[in-house]
C-alpha cells in the first residue's frame, strides 16, 4: 500500500506540472493519482474511504475539462475576431515555443495566432493582434481551468492517503 500512496502522489504532481507544461495531459494524469488512491484504501479525516461514486464523478470532470482545454482557446481566438486559421496557427506557435520555455510558449502562442490572421487570411496588423490576444487568452483559461482541477485532485489524494 506505501508503493500505492507513493506512485498516487508522484502522479498527482505530475498532473500538476502537466497542467502547465504543453502536450503533458495534467488533469488524465492526476486521475491516476487518485485512482491509485483510491487502491490503497486510505481514508479522509473522518475515517471515510474514498469512493467509486467520487472516482466516477472526478473522471467525469476530468474529461470535460480535457474537452474544454482543446476548445477554450480556440472559442476565445473566434471571439476576438480570429479565423480558424489564427486558431491554428497558435496551436503550432505554442509547440514550436516548447523549445524556449516558457517564454516560447507565450510568444509562439502570440506569434502563431497573429502571423496565420496577417498572412494566411490576409487580416491587418489591428485584427491579426486582437486574434492573436484571443489565442493567449484562450490558451491561459485552458491552462488555469486545468490547473485548478488538477490541483483539487492532488488535495485529494493527499486527504484520502
Amino acid at each position: 500500500m506505501t508503493v500505492l500512496a507513493i506512485l498516487a502522489v508522484v502522479a498527482g504532481l505530475i498532473g500538476i506540472v502537466g497542467s502547465v507544461v504543453p502536450g503533458l495531459p495534467g488533469p488524465p494524469i492526476s486521475w491516476v493519482g487518485l485512482l491509485l488512491a483510491y487502491l490503497a484504501k486510505g481514508t479522509n479525516g473522518a475515517g471515510d474511504p474514498m469512493t467509486v461514486k467520487f472516482l466516477v464523478i472526478w473522471l467525469i470532470i476530468t474529461v470535460v475539462v480535457t474537452i474544454l482545454d482543446y476548445v477554450v482557446p480556440a472559442y476565445f481566438t473566434r471571439l476576438t475576431g480570429g479565423s480558424k486559421v489564427a486558431a491554428r496557427g497558435a496551436i503550432v506557435g505554442l509547440f514550436i515555443g516548447l523549445f524556449v520555455p516558457p517564454v516560447g510558449i507565450i510568444v509562439g502562442t502570440l506569434l502563431g495566432a497573429f502571423l496565420a490572421d496577417f498572412f494566411i487570411e490576409d487580416k491587418g496588423v489591428w485584427a491579426s493582434f486582437k486574434s492573436s490576444i484571443g489565442a493567449f487568452l484562450g490558451f491561459l483559461g485552458g491552462t488555469g481551468i486545468k490547473l485548478i482541477a488538477s490541483g483539487v485532485m492532488m488535495y485529494y489524494i493527499i486527504v484520502y492517503l
